[in-house]
């Protein structure tokens, strides 16, 4: 995000002004939607809006004329949550499919500890280490245990040089936006887009595949407001979380579905008080290999990756679905600039709605064995 952020002309104090305004507004509507629903709904920046901005480094450097841009994302994501159409679409997505993408957000990240045993040995071995000897003996603090790892890790390689940056004083700076029609289009309606695309959308799929039906209108009115008052600060955008909302929605949270949205709510005031430190923790991410976050991520996120695989392919008639989906939303491809996660659903609806209720092989050749079975009276029934 503060890559993104400085693409478009940001400065780094801007840069981490945005990440402050961004931390209280998920903060707070982390603590309020939870509230008032009594569900799980968790909020989060959008990350490919910023990898969005990454790519449109030569729209502008004019940060002013980014401001505008997001503040049109944010006033389209209200609108998008006062069409009841939309929110209906949104929110009916069937279960193979939900899970089997959501399923395909989780594999590469939680491959990543893998990875960084090798890329990082000296921060991931001793984190996965520590994860592992906890995941048997301590569960619940397995995942905290390996974050302080790696936090660790990451303060002895970066050594004091991170503090020295003007931008860890937090401190939110106000910027005047400039509503550029060029920029509006070229950045602002694709922020949009990615946007709903590839959270928002998926963040419905991750409620819905834990069983939680979520009503469109108040969340991204929500998060629509929320991104519209953070902009002025320099944050870009606000939606529903889906990485995140697959930990604090899943068993491992808590085991009485009723109960989860206190882990969400607990999330909304640690955002507040990570606020106050955002740019410290800026300049701490900016001087972490990017493997190791990723890492600790993957790390938290096994278990709901065990539930999505098991939703996704319960169903047997629709496992060539989920298993397209899968594929499609794991490769991780990006189709004019819309990421991977909206065109495995795309996929998966269309392999659904081809394939139909048709069985698969094996699950005809379950079914003949199952009839084959003999009765009472000794016959197949």
């Amino acid at each position: 995000m503060i890559a993104g952020l400085t693409a478009v002309g940001a400065t780094e104090t801007q840069a981490a002004s945005g990440l402050f305004a961004l931390c209280v507004a998920t903060g707070l509507l982390c603590i309020m939607l939870p509230l008032a629903t009594r569900m799980p709904v968790s909020f989060a920046w959008s990350t490919p809006g910023a990898a969005l901005l990454v790519a449109a480094a030569t729209t502008t450097q004019q940060f002013g004329a980014a401001i505008g841009a997001f503040i049109i994302c944010g006033v389209l994501i209200v609108l998008a949550g006062l069409w009841p159409a939309l929110g209906r679409a949104i929110t009916s997505i069937p279960k193979p499919i939900a899970s089997a993408m959501l399923a395909g957000i989780l594999f590469p990240i939680c491959v990543a500890p893998v990875f960084a045993a090798v890329e990082q040995p000296a921060i991931a071995v001793p984190m996965v280490l520590v994860w592992l000897l906890l995941a048997r003996l301590a569960p619940r603090w397995a995942v905290p245990a390996a974050m302080l790892v790696a936090v660790i890790g990451i303060a002895v390689v970066a050594g004091p040089a991170v503090l020295a940056s003007e931008a860890v004083r937090p401190q939110l700076q106000f910027v005047a936006p400039v509503f550029d029609p060029f920029v509006i289009v070229s950045l602002g309606l694709p922020l949009f887009i990615v946007t709903m695309a590839g959270q928002n959308v998926p963040g419905f799929a991750v409620m819905s595949a834990f069983g939680y039906r979520l009503a469109p209108r108040p969340a991204l009115v929500a998060s629509g407001v929320a991104s519209t008052a953070a902009a002025f600060a320099g944050g870009h955008a606000l939606n529903l979380a889906a990485i995140t909302a697959a930990i604090m929605a899943s068993p491992e949270s808590n085991p009485d579905p009723r109960k989860r949205w206190v882990a969400t709510f607990t999330s909304g005031i640690v955002y507040l008080l990570l606020g106050v430190g955002a740019g410290l923790a800026a300049a701490v991410v900016q001087a972490s290999p990017p493997i190791i976050i990723t890492a600790v991520a993957g790390l938290a996120l096994l278990g709901a990756l065990v539930s999505s695989l098991t939703g996704a392919f319960e169903d047997q008639d629709q496992r060539i679905t989920a298993i397209g989906t899968f594929l499609v939303t794991a490769s991780g491809v990006a189709v004019v600039g819309i990421g991977s996660a909206f065109w495995g659903l795309v996929v998966g609806g269309v392999l659904m709605l081809w394939l139909g209720r048709r069985a698969t092989p094996a699950a005809a050749a379950a079914r003949r064995s199952d009839d084959e079975e003999p009765g009472l009276d000794g016959q197949p029934v």
